[in-house]
């Protein structure tokens, strides 16, 4: 099979979604949408964004027609639809893991868009966006700890496992940040308040222009920096 943009593999067009379903369903078992839910809610939420119950079942539908799961309806009390991955889901899904190119991740940080319009909060309302993240930071922190542990019981889990303790050390960093950020506001406020406060006009515009040449320059080794050194 052969790759091609935008997740194409010999005209079977993936999503992003797509391709982690059938990473899920990569160890042969029949799992329903409720079972990849589940776990991905488990493993997952640490550092990937988990679809809801409505796309994960779309995505479904979109992977059987292509041949890449199958489906059938499993008895029982409550009846339930469960989906197992094709030869030609896993190869294709193999394919990708391997192939396909790694994009960095895409960081959107809502508590440091607060901090970097920190000039429009109201006197206190920055700490309380830190603080509040701080402590959300900790709960996760304290979660892929427990569930990192839990991962470790299991030898099929190794590699959830190692996911599992990276995200215990990105939020116990993002802890330790966020309490480094609100020791050193009040510094902060003192420094932006010396320059008129809103009177100087962030972020403006002639000095921004005025650094980005500099930085251009830095680049090719003409920065003032660097005539100074020579």
């Amino acid at each position: 099979m052969t790759e091609h943009a935008g997740g194409e593999t010999d005209g079977l067009n993936v999503s992003p979604t797509g391709w982690t379903l059938l990473g899920m369903l990569s160890g042969g078992d029949e799992l329903s949408g409720y079972d990849i839910k589940k776990w991905l809610n488990w493993s997952m939420r640490f550092f990937y964004s988990s679809p809801a119950y409505s796309q994960i079942y779309s995505e479904l539908k979109k992977l059987e027609k292509q041949g890449m799961v199958s489906s059938r309806v499993e008895g029982g009390v409550r009846s339930r639809r469960v989906y197992k991955i094709a030869d030609v889901g896993l190869a294709a899904v193999t394919q990708w893991a391997n192939d396909n190119e790694v994009e960095p991740p895409t960081l959107k940080h809502n508590p440091l868009m607060r901090v970097i319009f920190g000039h429009l909060l109201k006197p206190g309302r920055l700490r309380e966006v830190l603080q509040s993240h701080a402590a959300y930071a900790d709960e996760m922190h304290r979660d892929a700890a427990m569930e990192a542990r839990w991962a470790g019981e299991q030898p099929a889990w190794s590699y959830a496992r190692l996911a599992l303790r990276w995200s215990e050390d990105y939020y116990a960093a993002e802890r330790e940040r966020a309490l480094r950020m609100i020791k050193d506001l009040d510094a902060v406020e003192e420094t932006f308040a010396q320059g008129g406060g809103l009177a100087g006009r962030f972020p403006l515009r002639e000095y921004w222009y005025d650094v980005e040449r500099r930085i251009a320059a830095e680049g090719t080794g003409d920065a003032l920096g660097g005539d100074a050194a020579s």
